[in-house]
């Protein structure tokens, strides 16, 4: 007989049918022709439902739905789920030892936004042309190849060439701070000195930039007392996390699983 192409999911004894796995995947990423990834992906999340649902009988827990939102009530398995965690992950909260430690072993990271004056060049793509890509970046690599060696024709070849109201003004954008602009274009203005043209082309969503920093001023570190709160939350939501991987863990190394290998996520597992 021919091996499944699936193989068998079952969690002590009760098995997850391939149609509640293949629902599930559409929930779960995965690289273009590698749908595998999600159905194991699916799978695993599957089992660790169908075993927190068992804790929860194990408890004696009983749904007591809540709502969401307006006209959305919780199902009782959604409820059970919610109860068990609630009763089996309860990390104790940081200490204000750990957060002045925290804040004192790298207090670099807590800044108050910087600001940046930046100007840049922009090549749009226009996706419906095929080919469009290709042409805008030959060009964008055309001219920041002029700018490398002539990096005072910015203004006049921003003017000319770029793609963005920005152009009038020789490229220049004005200030802005962090979380005004794209993560890639931010990424590029991190590492840029004053007067600095990126060494590379930046592409996002709105095509390919060359970008070039005109002023910048990094934010002071922030007092103690001012981040406080925040690394606080930050710690609790890491105990939180490390409690339920561990809570996980200890649900699928006392239980039967087949058809899901966990590999090394939560430790050795029956298979």
């Amino acid at each position: 007989m021919n091996k499944p192409l699936l193989p068998k999911v079952a969690v002590n004894g009760q098995e997850i049918s391939a149609a509640e796995i293949a629902a599930e995947a559409q929930n779960h990423a995965a690289p273009q022709g590698k749908p595998g990834l999600a159905w194991r992906a699916a799978a695993r999340a599957l089992v660790i439902r169908a075993l927190m649902l068992e804790d929860s009988q194990r408890l004696g827990l009983v749904a007591n739905p809540q709502e969401l939102s307006p006209g959305r009530i919780e199902t009782d398995e959604e409820a059970l789920l919610r109860e068990v965690m609630d009763h089996s992950i309860s990390p104790a909260r940081p200490e204000e030892i750990q957060i002045k430690q925290a804040y004192l072993a790298s207090p670099q990271q807590f800044r108050a936004p910087s600001l940046y004056e930046p100007a840049h060049i922009l090549f749009t793509v226009d996706q419906s042309q095929e080919g469009a890509r290709e042409k805008a970046k030959a060009q964008a690599d055309a001219t920041l190849e002029i700018l490398v060696k002539s990096p005072e024709k910015f203004a006049g070849l921003a003017s000319e060439l770029s793609q963005c109201q920005s152009a009038k003004n020789g490229g220049q954008l004005g200030q802005i701070t962090q979380g005004d602009t794209v993560p890639e274009f931010e990424a590029a203005l991190q590492g840029l000195a004053v007067g600095e043209i990126f060494h590379d082309l930046v592409e996002t969503q709105y095509g390919f930039h060359i970008i070039r920093m005109d002023a910048k001023a990094v934010g002071d570190v922030l007092p103690y007392d001012a981040v406080r709160e925040k690394i606080s939350e930050a710690l609790e939501k890491s105990a939180w996390a490390g409690a339920a991987r561990d809570y996980t863990a200890t649900l699928i190394r006392q239980s039967k699983i087949e058809g899901v290998d966990f590999g090394n996520a939560f430790g050795d597992q029956a298979q």
